[in-house]
C-alpha cells in the first residue's frame, strides 16, 4: 500500500488487547473509548468497528507523542484535515483527534482523542460545568485494560447521535446503575439542552 494522500488510507483498528500492549509503559492515563469500550460493559459484540478510540489529557500530549517517536502520527484540524504531528508541536485546544499507525504505508491502526482536565479532573471539552475525577473515568472491572466509563461515552455521543450511537446507548442503557443513569442525564441537560436528540429518551427512561 502507498497512498499519496492518507485519508485514503483504509482502517485496520487495533483490538483492545492490542493497545494495552502498546500503551502500557506509558507513564499518563489513557482509555479505549467508544464502541469497544460500550462492547466491553455489554459483554459481547454487537456491531462493527471501523476504527478505535484511545482517550488521552491534553496536558499528556507531548509524553503520547515522545512514545510514538516512531509511528506516523497526524493531527485533524477541524473539520477535519489530516497533516502530520510534529514532535515538538504542541497541539491547540481545537485539534481533538489524531490518527495513528506504524507506518505511512499501512492503514491507521487507532485514533487518539484528547480531552481536557484540570488538577485531579476530567474536564469535558463540549461543556467545562461537566467534570468528574481523574480516577472516575475508569470502568472498575477491567483492570488489565482501562476502559472509559460508558456514561461519558455516552454523553459525548448525545450531542449528534448517529445510528450506531442509538444503538451503543440501546444496549448499554440497562446495564447502567442509578448513579450512572443520573449523571449522563444530568450532563446531557447541561450541556445540550434540548437540542439533543437523546434529551427526551433520556428523560423518559430515567
Amino acid at each position: 500500500m502507498c497512498l499519496t494522500n492518507p485519508v485514503d488510507a483504509p482502517w485496520e483498528p487495533f483490538a483492545p488487547v492490542e493497545v494495552a500492549e502498546l500503551f502500557r509503559p506509558l507513564s499518563c492515563p489513557w482509555w479505549i473509548a467508544g464502541g469497544c469500550a460500550i462492547e466491553y460493559v455489554v459483554g459481547r459484540p454487537f456491531r462493527p468497528h471501523g476504527d478505535i478510540d484511545v482517550l488521552i489529557l491534553r496536558r499528556d500530549q507531548a509524553v503520547v507523542r515522545d512514545f510514538l517517536a516512531d509511528w506516523d502520527v497526524w493531527a485533524a484540524d477541524p473539520p477535519g484535515t489530516l497533516r502530520r504531528w510534529d514532535r515538538a508541536e504542541t497541539l491547540s485546544e481545537a485539534v481533538h483527534d489524531v490518527w495513528v499507525r506504524r507506518m505511512s504505508t499501512m492503514a491507521w491502526q487507532l485514533q487518539l482523542m484528547l480531552d481536557e482536565a484540570e488538577g485531579d479532573e476530567w474536564v469535558a471539552r463540549r461543556d467545562p460545568r461537566i467534570r468528574r475525577p481523574v480516577t472516575s473515568l475508569t470502568v472498575t472491572t477491567a483492570p488489565q485494560i482501562p476502559f472509559l466509563r460508558p456514561e461519558v461515552i455516552l454523553f459525548y455521543k448525545g450531542r449528534a447521535p448517529r445510528a450506531k450511537d442509538w444503538l451503543d446507548l440501546e444496549m448499554v442503557w440497562p446495564l447502567l446503575n442509578p448513579r450512572q443513569r443520573t449523571w449522563l442525564v444530568d450532563a446531557v441537560s447541561t450541556a445540550y439542552g434540548t437540542s439533543s436528540p437523546w434529551y427526551s429518551w433520556l428523560i423518559a427512561m430515567k
